[in-house]
C-alpha cells in the first residue's frame, strides 16, 4: 500500500513498489498522454458523457500532473478547484487542480464533499482487489444525485500499443488481470454502462524509443538494461520511422440515480 494505491505484490516488498512508483514518475510525461490534442479530446469525450457546469465539482483519483482537470477547470470556468490525488508529487502539477500527495481513504475520511465527476483513470490495476472494492463503494457514496463516476484502462482485447515480444507478454499478462478487474467492477455499479475511447497516436521511432527507454508503461517496470536494449533492437526491425497506432482505452460510466 503506497499512499491509497496498492500493488499486490505484498507487503514484504513493500521497498519495490516504492522503487516502482518513482520509476514511473514520468509515465505520462512529453507523450501524447500530455500534449494539448490528447488532452482536448479525452476532455471533449467526458464532456460528451458528463454535463458540468461552472459550479461542478470533480475528483480525478491517480491525477498525475494534473492536466487533464487542469485544462478542463478552464474551459467551463470552475469555480471550485478540481481536486487531484496521486501518490507522487511531481514538479510540474498543474496549479488550477487541488493536488493531494495523500492516502486516498485518508482524504475520503477527512473530506466529506460530494462530487459531480469521479474520475479514476488508468489508476484502478494498482489497488489490491480489496482495495478496490472498498474505493468503488466509496466513491458511489460520494456522488451527487446524477454524478457520475467514470473508470478508464486499457483495452484488453485487440490492444495496438507497439512492443517487443517480452513486452508484450508482459503487457497480456496484465490486461488478463485487467479483464478479471473490469468484470468484477461492473458487478459492483449495477446498471453501468461501457465502452471505449480512441485516440489516434502518430509518434517517430526515435521518440518511441526514447519512451522505452524511459519505461514510460508499468509492464516495463521489471525489465532490466539488457531487456530494453533487446527490445529497442526489435522496435527498430519492426518499425518505420514513424508509427501509428489508436491509444484506445475501455471505459465503465456509472450514472448515482439518488
Amino acid at each position: 500500500m503506497v499512499n491509497g494505491f496498492s500493488i499486490p505484490l505484498g507487503l514484504q516488498k513493500k521497498k519495490l513498489i516504492m522503487k516502482k512508483m518513482n520509476e514511473l514518475r514520468n509515465w505520462d510525461n512529453k507523450t501524447w498522454l500530455s500534449s494539448p490534442t490528447y488532452i482536448k479530446s479525452f476532455n471533449s469525450f467526458l464532456l460528451k458523457h458528463k454535463k458540468l457546469s461552472s459550479n461542478s465539482k470533480i475528483l480525478d483519483i491517480g491525477c498525475g500532473r494534473g492536466r487533464i482537470f487542469g485544462v478542463l477547470s478552464s474551459k467551463i470556468k470552475l469555480i471550485n478547484k478540481p481536486v487531484g490525488i496521486d501518490p507522487v508529487l511531481h514538479k510540474d502539477i498543474d496549479n488550477r487542480i487541488d493536488f493531494k500527495k495523500q492516502d486516498v481513504f485518508k482524504f475520503f475520511s477527512t473530506n466529506k464533499d460530494k462530487f459531480d465527476l469521479i474520475l479514476i483513470k488508468q489508476t484502478l490495476h494498482f489497488f489490491g482487489k480489496d482495495k478496490r472494492s472498498k474505493l468503488i463503494k466509496i466513491c458511489k457514496e460520494r456522488l451527487k444525485k446524477n454524478g457520475m463516476l467514470i473508470i478508464f484502462t486499457l483495452v484488453t482485447q485487440d490492444n495496438e500499443i507497439p512492443c517487443f515480444k517480452l513486452m508484450k507478454q508482459k503487457l497480456d499478462r496484465g490486461l488478463k488481470r485487467d479483464s478479471k478487474m473490469l468484470v468484477s467492477m461492473r458487478k459492483l455499479l449495477k446498471d453501468s454502462k461501457i465502452g471505449k475511447f480512441k485516440f489516434k497516436v502518430l509518434v517517430t521511432k526515435r521518440k518511441y524509443i526514447e519512451m522505452l527507454k524511459q519505461r514510460y508503461i508499468s509492464c516495463l517496470v521489471n525489465l532490466n538494461k539488457g531487456q530494453i536494449i533487446n527490445g529497442i533492437k526489435e522496435i527498430k526491425s519492426l518499425y518505420k520511422s514513424k508509427i501509428c497506432f489508436n491509444d484506445s482505452l475501455i471505459f465503465i460510466k456509472y450514472i448515482k440515480k439518488s
